[in-house]
């Protein structure tokens, strides 16, 4: 009996103990200022409450042919009508995939082996391109396609000159995004589709990052193939969609099903689909004011980082999306400073998520003629609508605290 209560007893206080973290945690989240925008947005309730309905009553496989599975696909019919139209496009171009990075995935792969089919093997991307685009090329060059590289400038952009220089008849695609989702860099993307057309080759951009601050018109674009992920705009993880322009050649991508036309195989996710239609059009809908709301918080950031010397913008264009900020801070390791914001309740990032495990510097910034060191050096702030002036500069204070700090 001593040791069964005993026993007890410590459970208690194990379970005591547990309770309490989990509500430190919670008094944590609570007070967090999220300034991590570019890796993720907090899902819209407005948006959990239209997907709701479909993962609960309205359940139905959009596949089945009863009523439940009819209803279903009428979401997503619907759906992809309203995406189809934010863009410019027709439904029938508009696929919809578990994200961003499956979506430049299909369009890399699957573009290249249909522009193989013409004699064409070789394949340009820029250098800043996401993880999802590098590795999926670098893929191909294992399979045999020659990849290179179009440098940019120390802005980070591409200038057309160069990429003209290496375009020629053995090209058969074009990867370059329309920002970057570290230094929010714009690219010029409708130039860069009329070069790589010129050529005969398809152009694809990765619209990811670009598409929750700026008009997308895959018309007046030119391009061929665009991405989009709904959790960069406020809607659910895990659901993208990719504009294929009608007559482009794409080889499938999911086989084991005849769903998205039959290129890409797998049971539909309703309310993902629903709630990045939803969440895209409010986006859409909100960008003017948005715009101006994330300037002046970006604005309200860097007045409160006036005080230090040592820390600059890098890539600043004046036409570079408002959302995101990233810092030179010298004398700081970007490391150091991610953890210990983190400690003070403040979000921020050394780069993209997509390589936060990765101990090396971004490829990004060394692209731009970034030494490692001083890349290493570098930290990404990004904003968004939920956002106060009073949190950000907060946030900003307590980065000056923290420089202060690492550099002594």
């Amino acid at each position: 009996m001593r040791n069964i209560e005993c026993g007890m007893r410590h459970y208690g206080i194990m379970e005591a103990k547990q309770i309490k973290m989990q509500n430190a945690r919670q008094r944590i989240e609570m007070n967090t200022i999220y300034l991590d925008h570019a890796a993720t947005t907090p899902l819209d309730k407005d948006i959990l409450d239209k997907m709701l309905p479909y993962l609960t009553g309205t359940f139905g496989n959009a596949d089945s042919p009863h009523a439940l599975g009819r209803k279903a696909m009428n979401a997503v019919d619907n759906a992809r009508d309203c995406v189809a139209a934010l863009i410019n496009a027709k439904p029938n171009e508009v696929y919809f995939t578990s994200g961003g990075t499956e979506a430049d995935n299909w369009a890399i792969i699957g573009g290249a082996y249909a522009a193989k089919e013409r004699g064409r093997t070789k394949i340009l991307i820029s250098a800043i391109e996401h993880h999802a685009v590098l590795a999926a090329a670098e893929k191909l060059r294992a399979d045999g396609f020659e990849i290179v590289q179009i440098p940019v400038n120390e802005g980070g952009r591409c200038e057309l000159n160069t990429a003209e220089a290496l375009l020629d008849d053995t090209v058969g695609l074009v990867a370059v995004m329309a920002a970057n989702n570290e230094t929010g860099a714009l690219q010029p993307i409708k130039a860069l589709a009329d070069l790589a057309h010129k050529a005969g080759a398809v152009f694809f951009t990765d619209a990811v990052q670009a598409a929750p601050y700026m008009p997308i018109d895959v018309k007046a674009l030119g391009v061929d193939m665009l991405s989009l992920s709904s959790h960069k705009f406020y809607g659910p993880k895990g659901c993208g969609a990719l504009y294929i322009k009608s007559g482009v050649k794409i080889k499938g991508h999911v086989v084991g099903g005849e769903q998205e036309r039959g290129l890409r195989g797998g049971t539909t996710n309703v309310a993902a689909v629903v709630g990045l239609a939803a969440a895209y059009q409010k986006a859409v809908e909100t960008l003017s004011h948005s715009q101006e709301k994330l300037t002046a918080l970006r604005n309200a950031f860097l007045d409160e980082l006036s005080v230090l010397d040592g820390v600059s913008i890098n890539g600043n264009n004046e036409n570079d999306l408002p959302a995101v900020l990233n810092l030179r801070i010298e004398g700081v390791n970007n490391a150091d400073f991610v953890y210990s914001m983190d400690l003070q309740g403040v979000c921020v990032a050394a780069g993209s998520a997509c390589a936060s495990a990765s101990i090396k510097p971004s490829h990004v910034l060394t692209a731009m003629g970034f030494s490692d060191e001083q890349a290493k050096e570098c930290v990404r702030i990004s904003f968004g609508k939920y956002n106060t002036e009073a949190e950000v500069r907060e946030g900003a204070k307590k980065a000056v605290e923290i420089i202060n700090r690492l550099r002594k």
